[in-house]
This record gives structure tokens, sequence and C-alpha cells, in this order.
């Protein structure tokens, strides 16, 4: 959809409508690279390519707030004068915003603040009838038939006043206190009329527009609107037209400083003390959450009872006895069914030298080299020869085995 170039700029949040004219007439503002300087002329951003300052225009998704306007503050995002503008209670939104209509200076109470002009125009045009609700203080006794000339209208320069509804609240030292609810957005009407019945206004607050009201919300607070807020409001009045963006801040916290609760430190100075958040409860359906277990605790190990048919642990040996060697036998001991062996003599068989076994051993391989003869011959084996007597080996003297020689 094709729109003007500077209400582009507007919702774009670079630049108020009326700055986005200058913008133009700059010669800072290119669409499809094309400079453009009319003030009428329209292009769609979802189509076209629409530079300011060499950089692409981006539409920002919409805002919806609410801000609890206080006393001492303009409606305005800027003031020659100096004063306090609700543009610095907004920084923290990220967005540039602007007010939905406007509170006096010395006015507190519900102000709507958005990005979406369409969403501005709509609750603010005469033919809306949108309502706005005040408490009023003024001074003097009111009498019924007083607060009847506000029901009915009141005469102002301007013209009579559309008729309004008014509920007595109270009396409090000559003054009265009433609630008042609008459909028509005159400048300064509710202290014009004041002035014009007679009860000068002394106090004033707004404390719904539009069925939005400020609960919980503390002077200078701001929370996003939420999504039922939203439909019901597009329901009544037809904007805003897309709630798809603005769904998405429906649950952000939107206050400069949450709700906190002072914790006092024994011993310590008052200006010592510490903020502790509130803790949140949880929502509708869902359980508490489980406190967590202390420091000192963590990673103990349960001792529950064994279950149904399995046996109960064993006791694990104490830390000094582990890996503790058993004590052995000397020499051993043999296994069940074992006979325990024979002690071997250091030197072999009693009486056994080591001529006489090299000398058993010749004689028995002897033997070996004769019976295999026997059996390659094919003949059956007889007895064993016996080797002549010069060929026996003989065992060595008892001097020749200490190494001696014979004399002679």
């Amino acid at each position: 959809m094709q729109e003007r170039l500077q209400k582009i700029i507007s919702r774009a949040g670079l630049a108020s409508r009326r700055a986005g004219e200058e913008i133009i007439l700059a010669g800072r503002v290119r669409v499809n690279g094309r400079v453009v300087t009319e003030l009428g002329a329209k292009a769609d951003l979802g189509q076209d390519t629409i530079e300011v300052d060499g950089r692409r225009v981006v539409p920002e998704a919409a805002r919806y707030l609410v801000l609890h306007k206080p006393r001492g503050v303009v409606s305005t995002l800027s003031d020659p004068e100096g004063r306090p503008t609700v543009a610095g209670l907004l920084e923290g939104a990220g967005v540039r915003l602007y007010p939905v209509g406007r509170l006096d200076f010395a006015t507190s109470g519900v102000l709507l603040v958005t990005n979406d002009g369409d969403f501005a125009n709509g609750l603010l045009h005469p033919r809306g009838g949108v309502p706005k609700t005040y408490v009023v203080k003024t001074r003097g006794v009111m009498t019924e038939d007083d607060l009847e000339h506000w029901r009915t209208g009141v005469q102002l320069e301007d013209g009579k006043t559309l008729p309004a509804d008014v509920h007595f609240l109270r009396h409090e030292d000559g003054k009265s206190w009433f609630e008042v609810t609008l459909r028509e957005g005159r400048n300064q009407q509710i202290r014009r009329m004041g002035e014009a019945s007679g009860f000068p206004v002394m106090r004033l607050a707004r404390t719904s527009f539009a069925g939005i009201g400020s609960e919980d919300l503390r002077p200078g607070q701001w929370r996003s609107l939420t999504l039922d807020e939203l439909l019901a409001l597009r329901q009544e009045y037809g904007v805003p037209r897309k709630i798809r963006g603005a769904a998405m801040h429906e649950t952000s916290a939107a206050s400069p400083r949450p709700a906190t609760r002072r914790v006092a430190v024994k011993g310590a100075h008052p200006s010592d003390e510490r903020r502790e958040p509130r803790a949140r409860r949880p929502a509708e359906g869902q359980h508490e959450p489980r406190a967590r277990r202390p420091a000192d605790r963590q990673h103990e190990p349960r001792g529950g009872r064994p279950v149904e048919g399995q046996h109960e642990p064993r006791a694990r040996r104490p830390a000094d006895r582990q890996h503790e060697p058993r004590a052995r036998h000397p020499a051993g001991r043999p296994a069940e069914g074992q006979q325990e062996p024979r002690a071997r003599h250091p030197a072999g068989r009693p009486g056994e030298t080591r001529a006489s076994r090299s000398a058993d051993a010749s004689r028995d391989a002897a033997s070996r080299n004769a019976a295999s003869r026997d059996s390659s011959r094919g003949g059956k084996r007889g007895p064993a020869r016996r080797l002549p007597a010069d060929l026996t080996p003989q065992a060595p003297s008892p001097s020749r085995e200490r190494g001696g020689r014979r004399k002679g």
C-alpha cells in the first residue's frame, strides 16, 4: 500500500512527520535510487527501496504501552523550556514512541504511547467517542445540583460540553471529590469546566483511557498492553489493525524499576540495606518449584533400604584395611588333597657323585643304540649284550675325583 514519504519516515522511527517533511525538502530521501523532494510523493515500503541519508528505511515493530505519567512532566517528546518530558521515561523501550493525546503538566495518570500512527488517530478521532475517566478534587462543597450541571453539560467559550458521567465520592475539609468520564477531548476541558461552574480544580488524575488502567504502576513506570487489551480495543474501536507484532511484547517487564523489598542486614547501617527481588508465584495450573538442596548436602548418597527380594549390600571394609596382604606360611602350604613336596638333598641322592651320574648316563645311551641296531636288522631282539670290560666305562677313582695323580 502506498503512503506519503513523511508518514513512512515517521513509522520507521527516524523522525516525526513534520521533521520528515524537512528531510524530504532537503533532498535527503531517495526512492528506487531517485532523489525525491516533493512533499506529496508516495511510495510502497514493501515494494520500493526508500533510503534516508543512504540508509534503507525499515519499519519498526508496532509497540503499544501504557505509562503512568507523574505530575510535573510534559506530554511531549521535547520541551523548549527544558522541562521533563515523557521521552525521558520511555528510554528503556528501545524504539521511538509518542503519546496518544496529552495530559496537562500538573495532571497525572494513564497515558498511552505507541509508534503506530493509525492506532493513535483511531483513538483520538472525535467520532470514536473514546471514554476517559478522571478523579477530580475541587475547592468547595458541591451539591447534587452542581454535579447534575456537569452531567448535562457546561457552557464554555468554545461551546457547551457533551453530557458526562459523574459519580460523587466524598467531601473532605471543604473539598469535593468525584469521578467524571468524558467522551470528547477539548484542551484542559475539566479545569475549564470547574472554573465555569465556580469550583476550581485542585487535583486531577486520569484513571482510565479507553478501558486501559494503570493499576500496579507507580508514577513514571510503564508496561506493554496485553493481547486481551489489544483485542478489546480492536473490537471496540477498530485499532490496532495488526496485532501479530505487538503480541511478541505481551509478557515483557516494562517497569524501569521492578518491585523490590528491602532486606535489613544485622549490624549494618540503614543506607547499606540491600534489595532482594520478590519471589514470583507460579502460574495457574503449574506446580511450585521444589526447594533446592542446601550446598552442604549436595551429592550426599542416600541410605535407603534394599528393594524387596534383594540382599542388603555388605558393609565396605574400612580404609585402613584396604589391600592388606594375608600372612603366608614360610614354605607355603599345599592345596587341600595334595602332599607336601619332599625336601631335596642339596647334592642329589646320598653317596652319589658327579662321575657316577655321568657313567650311568653313558651306559643308558649305549643300551639305546644297541636296541636301535637290532631293530634295523629285522631280527628278534634278544637279550642285551654285555660290552667288553675294556669298553665299559669305569668310575674314576677317588683320587682322580679329587684331581690328584698317582706317583710311580
